[in-house]
């Protein structure tokens, strides 16, 4: 039986194992919710980096550009980390290159993967779907915040896990606590989260109504996929 596996956070990857993998990132608050928007709103590539200064040399070569840290946009770029940020015209067709404090961090770290897909509540079912015609084993890899764990990536591999219990075996403890505490959640993920650090973080920021958009659940019948250093989507 094919096996699910969740990662906690990126500086635990080399503990598991990528080979014969699809990886699913997962960075519920923000920017893998940026991403299945953009894409659903007709954005053509995403380019995800790690710094702030790759993503300014792919902004000089005529990208758009998204640079976030610890929540904030970074000056001088033109977009910043919130979904809504990304239901604009403006990005219908554009190449956008993005750097976050975590999100894109995971991403770049998963390339040794079968294929690396990227996760949300948002698309939480077109995943489940496309991930059950597949024969390989699934690694959920949480972005966590600045290689911690956070609660809300955690309960997003639940979520996962929970959709595919019929056809993937949980690999390790992980997989099953992230299922478990979906299921103690999953009513109420918002009052669930209310303490949570990162809830805590952006409320300070004054945007809740990113927090209530990136925990709806099947929004979008969208799967970006990592094909060389670009995010496309993918047809499903």
């Amino acid at each position: 039986m094919k096996q699910i596996d969740v990662c906690l956070t990126p500086e635990l990857l080399h503990l598991h194992n990528m080979e014969n993998t699809i990886v699913v990132v997962a960075d519920v608050f923000r920017a893998t919710s940026c991403m299945v928007t953009a894409f659903a709103y007709g954005v053509n590539t995403i380019i995800p980096v790690a710094t702030v200064e790759e993503c300014q040399a792919w902004r000089e070569r005529g990208y758009l550009a998204a640079a976030e840290r610890n929540a904030k946009k970074v000056e001088g770029f033109e977009l910043d980390n919130s979904p809504f940020t990304y239901m604009d015209d403006q990005i219908r067709g554009a190449n956008i290159a993005m750097t976050t404090t975590n999100g894109t961090l995971a991403l770049t770290r998963s390339r040794a993967a079968v294929k690396v897909l990227v996760g949300s509540f948002l698309n939480l079912d077109a995943i489940a779907r496309y991930l059950k015609s597949e024969p390989y084993d699934v690694m959920v890899l949480c972005a966590g915040w600045k290689g911690r764990f956070n609660l809300e990536d955690t309960l997003y591999a639940g979520a996962l896990v929970d959709r595919l219990k019929e056809s993937y075996a949980m690999a390790e403890d992980s997989a099953i606590m992230a299922w478990r505490l979906y299921g103690q959640g999953k009513d109420n993920l918002t009052s669930y989260l209310a303490n949570s650090s990162h809830i805590r973080r952006l409320q300070r920021l004054g945007i809740q109504k990113d927090i209530t958009y990136c925990l709806q659940h099947d929004l979008y019948d969208v799967i970006p996929v990592l094909r060389g250093n670009a995010l496309v989507s993918m047809e499903v």
